[in-house]
């Protein structure tokens, strides 16, 4: 990109890296270009015999830009991107070389099915997978090395036609949210609707911290979270870093994250420091959600990229540092129709506004039938130090409206709909200040599930997480929601009442049904824990206790009803997070040990025997010096401090590491995953407990591993 084009502004290079919809037009022949749009826009099947033309108009627009390779890009269950590259380079059989990429080679592509995740549903034995063309994701151009290669977003499936990723389901509940819909808006007398869209916009937030810190913490490299570290004295409690002035070196990083992101057509549009310190967000505008979910992966790579250029490392761990703020990712959610009205906008008078009454309430019956299976979607070892520690969100999933909604609903119960609602206006009272919109709610930070204005923010996503999943789950509990909206307007038209009244009492009943999983106070509260025992909300603090969620048989029978999951993909997914939370777990722990052998215990041990020798001598030489015995008793005191920590660590550890073997006995991953939350973390726990205390008795320069002072607040 060159620097005119920077001056004159990201619009004249954004999407330069995107083989997007002018660059096919002029790409493309007309006949081809309508019936990918077709593909793209309406979801209609590709024609089979356009495939080699657009392959060629794609390759022909990439090697202009200089790539030399392309390649299928995936999601697996890993939780990121998997990719396999190919040359364009073809030898013909007279030794001709040629560029050559086919119709074939852009639909289909064959990796190694057998190294990655399955839960099951595939052996080593088993290699055969295929990835397969997504036409309504844009392919894009990569930057990497010295050149770029041609990225074509696929989904990845086994060689018996079971989704190996994340994608497939996705874009399987995004079609059943919108037939669902559809029948909805039938219903209430809105007709002709083709299509309807759920659309998604992530809020990322990452931490940064200087690459040669990072790279002397075993636990920061091998876990992505620091397991030993005293909190200092400064952290976040001034409340002086949350969109405070940006440091120019975070700056810097962050421009040049936009300037490729921009390329890549991604729509980054916000950025700022966060809550803790060194912590900061960046922030696209609405897409298509799963065009939403592929930029969210896209951002977290090029953030990986752009922090190791700039001497930065970047932390997308859920809770890198204990005792400050941990990370998440607000999943933004809406549903509209495609090209049209957002039918979770209140309008002017919400209480007379049928459509957006209706998809409300669905979307509250869904959440309420379905909060254990919204939570396990967001349920993994990072994300667990955040839910079941009351942070950002709590672990209970509720639904937060704001007052004035709250009133709307509470009339409609009531039968007393006289409420007139106008659009409320702040004065401050200043003649130079203009006069302030006041939007239908309030913001409520501690709520998982926020309705923001027209949209809902889904809070408990973690950073690291891809977005696919939670959207997954998000548009199927819509779309049975929506059903049952649909079902018991039906049941009471088919009874004898009116459409307009049995519209009314259908809403009226599913207020009144979905009444406990609204929360209107603070979520990080006793009070919501109360809240949640009385109403029978599910409260399941970490990963094994959530995870049940995807096996319980009303849960395998929606997603099996909708087409989003077989039996068998649900059971996968069960077992993927299960062994990925075992595995974590067994990696944090053993690195861990790692530390306090080969770092700590020298470390105090060196320091302890320089106390004891400088003790011995100050004993030695008392009574010729004469130094009290209150003197010599205080500085015993500190070496007694100093050995007894040093001995309770030992001892720790080696609990630690017996905890640890003894799990490798045990059969099921159920009963590692449990034995991992019980007793493993609580030993890592005591573990640092003592190791963190002797950090401040150690002197700095005896303490091999930088501090959380160093990490947090050098530049």
């Amino acid at each position: 990109m060159s620097n005119e084009s920077k001056a004159k502004g990201a619009s004249t290079y954004y999407g330069a890296y995107t083989f997007g919809t002018e660059v096919m037009r002029t790409k493309l022949p007309k006949e081809v270009f309508k019936a990918l749009q077709d593909t793209i826009k309406a979801g209609k099947k590709l024609p089979q015999d356009i495939a080699g033309v657009v392959a060629h108009g794609m390759k022909e627009w990439a090697m202009e830009h200089g790539a030399t390779h392309y390649t299928h890009w995936f999601q697996p269950m890993t939780g990121t991107t998997a990719e396999k590259h190919d040359a364009f380079l073809s030898i013909e059989r007279d030794g001709t070389a040629i560029e050559r990429f086919s119709g074939e080679q852009l639909i289909q592509g064959e990796p190694d099915a057998s190294s990655f995740p399955s839960g099951g549903m595939r052996t080593t034995f088993e290699a055969r997978g295929y990835t397969a063309w997504d036409p309504t994701s844009p392919a894009f151009l990569m930057k990497g090395g010295k050149g770029l290669t041609l990225c074509i977003p696929t989904v990845f499936i086994s060689y018996h036609g079971e989704a190996l990723d994340e994608k497939t389901p996705l874009l399987r509940s995004m079609d059943a949210v919108s037939k669902a819909a559809i029948r909805l808006l039938d219903t209430i007398g809105i007709t002709g609707v083709q299509r309807v869209i759920t659309n998604a916009g992530v809020e990322q937030e990452y931490f940064l911290i200087d690459k040669k810190f990072y790279s002397q913490r075993p636990d920061l490299v091998m876990t992505g979270r620091t397991l030993l570290g005293a909190l200092p004295p400064k952290g976040q409690q001034l409340e002086d870093h949350y969109f405070g002035s940006i440091p120019d070196r975070v700056l810097e990083f962050m421009q040049e994250v936009e300037e490729d992101l921009y390329l890549l057509g991604i729509p980054a549009k916000t950025r700022h420091n966060e809550v803790a310190p060194h912590q900061f967000e960046i922030a696209p505008t609405f897409e298509q959600a799963n065009i939403a979910s592929d930029h969210n992966l896209l951002i977290m790579e090029v953030l990986r990229k752009v922090a190791d250029k700039k001497g930065f490392a970047l932390l997308l761990f859920e809770k890198p540092f204990a005792g400050i703020n941990g990370s998440g990712k607000h999943n933004n959610w809406s549903i509209g129709i495609d090209g049209g009205m957002n039918l979770l906008d209140p309008g002017e008078t919400p209480e007379s506004n049928i459509s957006f009454l209706v998809f409300l309430v669905s979307v509250l019956k869904g959440l309420h039938k379905r909060a254990a299976v919204l939570r396990a979607s967001v349920a993994s070892i990072g994300n667990d130090h955040r839910l079941g520690a009351n942070e950002a969100p709590p672990a209970v999933i509720t639904a937060f409206l704001g007052a004035q909604l709250e009133g709307v609903l509470d009339a409609i119960e009531s039968g007393k709909v006289d409420l007139k609602s106008q659009k409320q206006l702040i004065d401050l009272g200043l003649g130079h200040l203009p006069v302030l919109n006041k939007d239908y709610t309030d913001r409520n930070r501690t709520s998982p599930f926020a309705f923001t204005g027209n949209k809902f923010e889904f809070r408990a996503v973690g950073s690291s997480q891809p977005v696919s999943v939670p959207n997954m789950v998000l548009n199927t509990i819509m779309a049975e929601g929506i059903d049952a909206t649909v079902d018991a307007i039906k049941a009471k038209v088919a009874a004898g009442t009116s459409v307009g009244d049995a519209i009314q009492e259908a809403i009226r009943e599913g207020i009144v049904a979905t009444k406990d999983v609204r929360y209107p106070g603070d979520n990080y509260s006793e009070d919501l824990q109360r809240a949640a025992a009385q109403r029978g909300l599910p409260n399941m603090k970490n990963t094994p206790e959530a995870v049940r969620a995807w096996i319980q048989k009303d849960t395998v029978d929606m997603f099996v009803k909708y087409g989003v999951l077989t039996a068998e993909e649900i059971d996968s997914r069960y077992n993927v997070r299960l062994e990925r939370y075992v595995k974590g777990i067994d990696i944090e722990a053993k690195t861990l040990l790692l530390m306090i052998n080969t770092m700590v215990i020298p470390d105090v041990s060196e320091y302890q025997g320089d106390i004891s020798s400088s003790f011995n001598n100050l004993f030695a030489a008392s009574e010729v010096i004469g130094i009290s015995d209150e003197a010599l008793k205080s500085q015993g005191a500190h070496l007694k401090g100093l050995a007894e920590n040093l001995s309770k660590v030992i001892e720790l550890a080696k609990v630690l590491e017996e905890t640890v073997e003894e799990m490798e006995e045990l059969e099921s991953e159920l009963e590692k995953a449990d034995f991992c939350s019980a007793r493993i973390l609580p030993c890592m726990l005591a573990v640092r407990e003592v190791a963190d205390k002797l950090e401040f008795q150690v002197d700095r320069s005896r303490w091999q591993l930088p501090t959380y002072s160093e990490m947090l607040f050098e530049h």
